[in-house]
């Protein structure tokens, strides 16, 4: 069972965005717990991909190595998703620069107990204006697994529109990359 509580706070947590039920804030080493939740998550799994995270030492290592390494490189990365009322960790939700993609791409994954919410929704479209109004940015992707319907009514919502199908890596499945450009 998921452990709802408020990760413990390892150092200064800068909030990245507050909606109505929602904050979004920057991962860190007390995140392990939920991550490794989220990680192995069959939804995360099949919708996703495998990160290869098996432990608490794992997720540890996964989140310094991605969003907090984003952090200091682009300024922006994947963040913790809480709720405003109980600080319940929700799942994550952010921006993520890849090699694979000529833009920077939206992402979002929530615990099996907080979907079909709109707690996505709430989270995703906050993270959206972040890029948009705060980071400037005049394009952003997001890629879906074609068969995650949920996910792509989202991006719909957002603005996004459907621009092909994509290959990210040889011998992955085709993937459905979205696209949004301010104008």
């Amino acid at each position: 069972m998921t452990d709802t509580r408020p990760a413990p706070t390892t150092g200064p947590c800068q909030v990245i965005a507050r909606t109505p039920r929602l904050a979004l804030r920057e991962l860190h080493q007390g995140d392990a717990g939920q991550m490794l939740d989220l990680l192995n998550d069959a939804d995360f799994l099949r919708h996703i991909g495998d990160r290869g995270v098996r432990s608490p030492d794992d997720a540890l290592a996964y989140i310094a190595a991605g969003p907090v390494a984003s952090y200091a490189v682009n300024g922006f990365g994947l963040w913790a998703v809480e709720r405003l009322e109980d600080g319940a960790w929700l799942g994550i939700c952010g921006l993520i620069r890849r090699d694979t993609l000529p833009d920077v791409d939206l992402g979002y994954a929530l615990l099996p107990a907080y979907r079909g919410m709109g707690y996505a929704h709430e989270a995703a479209a906050a993270a959206f204006a972040h890029a948009r109004d705060v980071v400037g940015l005049e394009r952003l992707l997001a890629i879906v697994s074609p068969d995650n319907a949920p996910s792509r009514r989202l991006l719909g919502k957002l603005g996004f529109t459907f621009e092909r199908l994509v290959r990210l890596q040889a011998g992955a499945d085709d993937t459905a990359l979205y696209g949004w450009s301010r104008g």
